[in-house]
């Protein structure tokens, strides 16, 4: 972690406020379910607070290692007890806090929670960043579903049934396996044909040709998710050239 607040140099895409070797939790200000932090917490080594996602955090008893954005939803009661070392505010206003704190980890894994339910558009916003971030793999933990962005490829050990839905936010082809309707010869775009509602038959294999594909599968497979990211064999895309 870097040594002192207010020190990053956000002109350099290879600076990263927090390392683990290990998955790192992102945990934002919105909706958090009962179980949510727990869930999470039990499978990572550090815990990143976006803005005021530190509040829910520091109220269930864990301090956060760090806490970036631009602390506009972070009162100052909360504030006043995190040392200064682990604050990191980036006050520019044309992201959101989410994105603030995505970019500036470095991790095989985040594990995302308090970004799901709530205000539609901020939803949205999130799931802009989980797919422009592509380089950086998320998972993001919801009510009753668990989003991520579509690696290259990815095998999932999920239950005959699970319902699997697929939604692109860009022009976007692949093949599968393992789902009641493939997706083969299919062209998935946002203002077309989308994935929604798929279903589980056995194992679910998906290889898809590009980014932008939003993957959302039941809740408790949340373990065999992580398990098949940290695999190694998911394949990773190359960071967005901006």
């Amino acid at each position: 972690m870097c040594p002192k607040a207010g020190k990053i140099d956000q002109s350099s895409k290879s600076t990263a406020i927090v390392r683990s070797e290990r998955p790192i939790a992102l945990v934002g200000g919105g909706r958090i379910g009962p179980d949510d932090l727990n869930m999470t917490l039990i499978n990572v080594s550090k815990v990143v607070a976006a803005d005021g996602g530190a509040i829910p955090l520091m109220d269930s008893g864990r301090m956060p290692d760090a806490v970036i954005g631009d602390f506009d939803s972070l009162d100052s009661s909360y504030r006043e007890r995190i040392p200064e070392d682990r604050l990191f505010p980036i006050r520019e206003q044309d992201s959101t806090d989410f994105d603030k704190a995505l970019r500036n980890v470095e991790t095989p894994l985040v594990l995302g929670v308090g970004f799901l339910g709530g205000r539609l558009d901020h939803q949205l916003a999130v799931l802009n960043a989980l797919v422009r971030l592509r380089d950086r793999p998320c998972l993001l933990l919801g009510e009753h579903e668990v989003v991520f962005h579509a690696p290259p490829g990815i095998t999932l050990g999920l239950t005959p049934g699970d319902v699997v839905s697929l939604f692109p936010f860009q022009r976007v082809t692949g093949r599968s396996r393992g789902l009641e309707w493939s997706i083969d010869d299919l062209v998935l775009e946002p203002n077309g044909r989308v994935g929604t509602s798929n279903r589980a038959l056995s194992e679910v294999e998906l290889t898809v040709d590009g980014p932008g594909l939003l993957v959302m599968v039941p809740r408790a497979a949340l373990d065999r998710v992580m398990q098949a990211f940290l695999s190694g064999k998911t394949g990773r895309w190359p960071a967005r050239e901006e």
